[in-house]
């Protein structure tokens, strides 16, 4: 399919139901450029976007409240198209962060001016800070837990008899791999190389869980988790119908 750029979203629309959009992360789109996408992809379509580098990474929350001000007014030409908002953080070295509680100090006034017509998911990378305490504190302010399906983090069904997994109204799970694995292996993203049959099958069982709440539940791929992210969508959707 030979394809323009700006014929990507909606090509990819007409088959998918989400994105994650990664460029977020990168820089604040401009306001023309969310309503525009908003206009090329049907009803009941939705974007969940990554929060800037520079909220999360680089100032680390402080002093970011005119970026992620600025950040926010040009997501909501999205309209309904605007699904949750990804607070993505980086694993925190002890030289940057030595424990749970600075980030907290920075993290915890952050949360009381989120604005409540948003939703918002938080992934962290230091998987010794996951206890109930801290989940706790993101139910208080209705943020989600985003689980990555990574090696570092333990399986889901582990997880799901350590702690309470649920604490937003919705869910949200990121199937991410290993990217310097897979590189080793293709950097060609047409296939899928890796089976992670066996994976996705304990996933999805707890998924299916979560679902049967009738808890929204959003479940994005990269091309790094088996070599091909639509590949790895269409697998996903295979195995679900097959554990109904």
């Amino acid at each position: 399919m030979n394809l323009k750029p700006g014929q990507f979203i909606e090509a990819y629309s007409r088959k998918l139901r989400a994105v994650e959009i990664d460029s977020t992360y990168y820089s604040i789109p401009p306001p023309h450029v969310m309503a525009g996408w908003r206009e090329k992809t049907p009803p009941g379509f939705v974007f969940a976007g990554k929060i800037p580098s520079a909220i999360t990474h680089e100032k680390v929350l402080k002093n970011c409240q005119p970026e992620f001000t600025t950040f926010l007014k040009n997501m909501e030409q999205l309209g309904d198209r605007l699904g949750p908002l990804l607070l993505q953080f980086p694993y925190f070295s002890r030289d940057v962060l030595p424990s749970r509680e600075p980030f907290e100090r920075l993290f915890k006034p952050f949360l009381r001016r989120l604005p409540s017509d948003f939703k918002f998911a938080l992934e962290i990378r230091n998987k010794s800070w996951i206890s109930w305490d801290f989940l706790e504190l993101l139910r208080e302010h209705s943020v989600a837990l985003a689980l990555v399906v990574q090696a570092w983090i333990p399986p889901i069904d582990t997880l799901a008899k350590a702690v309470d997994l649920l604490k937003g109204d919705f869910a949200y799970f990121r199937f991410i791999g290993d990217r310097k694995a897979i590189e080793a292996k293709t950097t060609k993203w047409d296939k899928l190389i890796e089976d992670r049959t066996p994976e996705l099958a304990v996933w999805i069982s707890e998924l299916r869980k979560i679902v049967a709440k009738g808890v929204k539940t959003y479940a994005f791929f990269n091309n790094h988790y088996a070599g091909f992210a639509p590949g790895s969508v269409k697998q996903f959707e295979d195995l679900w119908e097959k554990a109904s």
